[in-house]
């Protein structure tokens, strides 16, 4: 984005922002909200309520309290934006592979044993076992837009089973262990609850090691391709196609592609797969059905076994896929390499946008802080796809990093038409039920009108920030 277009953005995050009234009790309390998003988009190195607050020029007391004890629903909040979400893609440009859903897990290291689900786990932002929480999400990709959806606690084991720990932290009785894939499982349906169909979901190994989750999909009829480790256990289908019986043991996915006659027989298929920033990649490809193996026995349905090779790198991926016989072996793979886009919302969200700054003790706090988060970065997808259309294709500039140094004027600007919206004080909304449904779509309807009518940048200005 350049200077100019973050400036003209400053009343649109205002009426952005204003949708999330419903999901507060005061209109002070929405006067916060919209403080701490613009927070999140400053320049501010350490993005946490005291270093906001003083920027903003609120008592650091008031907006802790804010994230910490007002009354205001991120769950309201989170189902909001995501239908929001829901309404963007016809207006997208058309993509050959659809809505593609992107499961994966993201880490922050934490000294201390006070923080919400802190522990010594393993950890990808360090690569090793160590202290600090970790947090599940789903997230979406359509052509260049993507963003993510969903963020929840992975609470560990040994959190579960001291419930007063979990009580002095604020985690509710109802929140329990639960494995990384069911979290999964249950964000995919809530995205679809609130009208988000996907027509793919892709994943890394650590999810496609597991059967239940794989089966999960399968009950709630959602296309997938996701890695699986190389010791999967499975069996190539012989000509006869009959599901092996109970006692037959499985192969692993490694042992299947370099023995079986379905893939000795294949030739490799070259596939190049175009990237953004860097040089195209190259992988050989062969595909064949196989049967999955379980601990319940063999599956009622076969799938797609892909074997990927990169000569440049050496790597070699095993992808699996619950698509028809008849699907495009190309098509699959190309859905497989889409998780890369997962890495980049991480990147954006714990680079730009504060994500990994949170620092407190209570459950609800972490919470609407993740919340915040995803609502801050689904604006900058947005508008950022909104402007991408207006350049040329040859413009370059989409590509550069911000120094950041023109954010502050988006968020400053906007927070002073905040402060003259709140400025009589802090007036209690009406109860819930008596405001959600109404009131809630006709700020939709409104917020659509008002989004056809933006007008546009010029692509001639100066070129200073990208997502």
């Amino acid at each position: 984005m350049t200077e100019s277009e973050l400036r003209r953005l400053s009343p649109t995050l205002a009426k952005y922002l204003d949708e999330y009234l419903f999901c507060c009790g005061h209109t002070q309390t929405f006067g916060h909200l919209g403080t701490y998003v613009r927070g999140l988009l400053s320049d501010l190195k350490r993005k946490t309520c005291e270093p906001i607050a003083l920027k903003a020029g609120t008592p650091v007391r008031t907006l802790q309290e804010f994230l910490r004890d007002h009354v205001w629903s991120f769950e309201e909040a989170r189902d909001h934006f995501q239908e929001h979400i829901a309404t963007l893609f016809p207006r997208l440009p058309k993509d050959d592979l659809g809505k593609v859903g992107l499961v994966d897990e993201t880490s922050t290291a934490k000294t201390g044993d006070k923080t919400p689900g802190v522990a010594r786990q393993y950890l990808g932002c360090l690569g090793k076992v160590d202290n600090g929480i970790v947090t599940v999400h789903i997230g979406v990709c359509m052509g260049t837009f993507k963003t993510l959806l969903d963020a929840d606690l992975y609470l560990p084991k040994e959190w579960d089973a001291d419930r007063n720990r979990c009580r002095d932290a604020g985690i509710p009785d109802s929140v329990v262990h639960r494995p990384k894939w069911q979290i999964a499982l249950e964000q995919l349906n809530r995205a679809k609850k609130n009208g988000i169909t996907l027509d793919w979901l892709t994943f890394d190994e650590g999810y496609g090691a597991c059967p239940g989750f794989l089966f999960g999909l399968d009950d709630n009829n959602q296309a997938f391709v996701g890695e699986v480790p190389r010791s999967f256990s499975c069996l190539a289908l012989t000509r006869q196609g009959q599901r092996p019986a109970d006692e037959v043991k499985g192969q692993k996915a490694e042992d299947v592609v370099r023995s079986c006659v379905a893939f000795k027989s294949q030739a490799w298929r070259v596939l190049r797969l175009p990237r953004q920033s860097q040089e195209d990649q190259v992988w050989r490809v062969k595909a064949a059905r196989v049967w999955l193996h379980s601990a319940t026995g063999w599956s009622e349905n076969s799938y797609w076994l892909i074997w990927a090779s990169n000569d440049e790198t050496g790597e070699e991926k095993f992808f699996l896929s619950n698509a028809p016989a008849d699907a495009s072996v190309e098509v699959l793979v190309r859905v497989a390499f889409r998780r890369w886009n997962v890495e980049h919302c991480f990147r954006t969200v714990k680079s730009e946008l504060g994500f990994t700054h949170f620092e407190g003790r209570r459950y609800v706090a972490l919470l609407r802080h993740m919340t915040l988060c995803l609502i801050t970065l689904g604006f900058v997808a947005e508008h950022t796809e909104r402007l991408r259309k207006k350049k040329s294709g040859s413009n370059d500039g989409a590509g550069v990093r911000s120094d950041g140094r023109s954010v502050p004027k988006l968020a400053e600007t906007s927070a002073r038409h905040e402060r003259s919206a709140v400025s009589a004080g802090c007036h209690r909304l009406p109860p819930a039920p008596e405001r959600y449904r109404p009131h809630l779509q006709e700020a939709k309807d409104s917020y659509r009108e008002r989004t056809e009518k933006t007008a546009t940048p010029s692509p001639k200005t100066k070129k200073t920030i990208c997502y």
